[in-house]
């Protein structure tokens, strides 16, 4: 598909693409999403890829007949494919399904808790720009110390080196985003993983915005800058069926007990003592989401098909392309670096001054057809880090949580894209911009 890559030959391969939506004066127009970073339309292949094996789905593991075994074989396949598509080592690595990225950290947090390798340590490196799904699973295990960020929102190396330093040998986990979903800026994650090495911690990576677009290797054990732990979401990826991964090593998966145990976590059972099943089985309670894990490994395929590197370099035009428009209009605020916009996803901040960012976001959908998300993105230590919001009005809001919120406008493209939508959003802009008074109240 590389050789003849276009927008049309991407855009059909997308569920949903060519949608018609109302208008708020009663017509009708394209859809265009711009709220990928949310979650993404399922590829046109998962849905052919569940329709096909439907008639065959049936219970994994211990059963007997053809279609369990058929089963059993798909959804061990599944576990290679995705260790395969982040170059894990499964001599060494395991692949847990889990629900999305949240359960997933959620599910390492309760694991290290228990861990009694080492538990001494109490200490878990965060950073002010993490979703709340990689901050406040690990605040009531663990003393969290956060790595802090520059007014642009960028990670302070300076800051987390300080800390490794201070925290030595109490640290548990860095718990790090692989990628921003309020800026899209791309950590140094293996930078990241080798100084959390040396210092005697493991790594966790939030790879719910990174890994659906852009190349990503765990790099192996013996590798200095190794990932330890990866979590991520199929939703993100084109596959919205349920399904995430949890990566990480077999021995420690396989030494400590599951936050949730039941069907399938055992060897054997009696009233008095329990024998514990080997990883990933004892990780994985109850009847396994086959479903969503095939859907995983269609949209893997689609993926690999397109080209990594290519859908990387296509969403990073895309953004460029925007972000230039963007920066010549007047009273639009962009959240970020204007000369350091290179290493990041396909997201951009922005707001527009004088406007209510919920307002700017129903005006994009109720007259466009463009949606977006605005918001603090489940992220509100490092949006009122970005946005300068003083002590006192964090004070008040965290008294009046119910009121209206500071928050941002935020873009996200999808592989399936278009420069075409990008200008008719920058319209967009423009009209709202130049008639504010119009959409300071707009209703549902």
């Amino acid at each position: 598909m590389n050789n003849n890559l276009n927008n049309k030959n991407l855009k059909s391969l997308v569920v949903g693409a060519n949608c018609i939506v109302p208008l708020i004066n009663g017509t009708s127009t394209y859809y265009i999403n711009f709220d990928n970073a949310a979650t993404t339309p399922p590829f046109l292949a998962v849905m052919d890829k569940l329709n096909k094996f439907a008639p065959w789905y049936s219970s994994i593991h211990r059963g007997t007949g053809y279609k369990s075994k058929l089963s059993t074989d798909m959804y061990n396949l599944c576990r290679t494919m995705v260790a395969n598509f982040v170059k894990a080592d499964l001599n060494k690595d395991e692949v847990l399904f889990v629900k999305n990225t949240t359960e997933g950290i959620n599910k390492l947090s309760y694991l290290l808790k228990e861990d009694k390798s080492s538990e001494a340590r109490d200490t878990v490196l965060c950073t002010f720009m993490e979703h709340h799904s990689n901050d406040l699973p690990w605040r009531n295990k663990f003393n969290v110390v956060y790595i802090e960020v520059d007014e642009y929102g960028k990670l302070s190396m300076d800051d987390l080196e300080d800390k490794l330093k201070k925290y030595k040998g109490r640290i548990k986990l860095v718990a790090v985003s692989g990628a921003s979903n309020v800026t899209g800026y791309i950590n140094p994650f293996h930078r990241i993983a080798s100084l959390a090495h040396e210092n005697g911690a493991k790594i966790l990576v939030d790879g719910a915005q990174l890994i659906p677009h852009v190349p990503f290797t765990m790099k192996p054990h013996h590798s200095s800058s190794h990932i330890d732990f990866l979590a991520f979401s199929a939703h993100k990826m084109y596959a919205p069926f349920g399904c995430g991964a949890l990566i990480g090593p077999k021995d420690f998966f396989s030494n400590n007990i599951s936050e949730q145990v039941g069907g399938g976590t055992i060897k054997i059972v009696t009233p008095e003592e329990i024998a514990w099943a080997d990883s990933p089985d004892n990780q994985e309670a109850g009847t396994p989401n086959l479903m969503g894990a095939l859907a995983l490994c269609a949209s893997i395929d689609v993926l690999t098909s397109v080209g990594m590197d290519t859908i990387y370099k296509h969403e990073d035009t895309l953004k460029k392309y925007a972000l230039s428009k963007l920066l010549n209009i007047e009273d639009v605020q962009i959240y970020c670096k204007k000369d350091d916009y290179e290493n990041t996803v396909s997201i951009i901040p922005f707001n527009i001054k004088g406007l209510y960012h919920e307002d700017v976001a129903k005006a994009l959908s109720n007259y466009w057809g463009i949606g977006v998300r605005s918001g603090c993105f489940c992220a509100h230590p490092y949006v009122e880090k970005l946005l300068n919001v003083p002590q006192n009005e964090i004070e008040h809001m965290m008294r009046h949580p119910d009121n209206p919120k500071n928050g941002i406008v935020r873009i996200s493209f999808g592989l399936y894209n278009s420069f075409k939508e990008i200008d008719i959003f920058i319209n967009a802009i423009k009209y709202i911009v130049k008639n504010k008074e119009k959409f300071k109240t707009i209703s549902e």
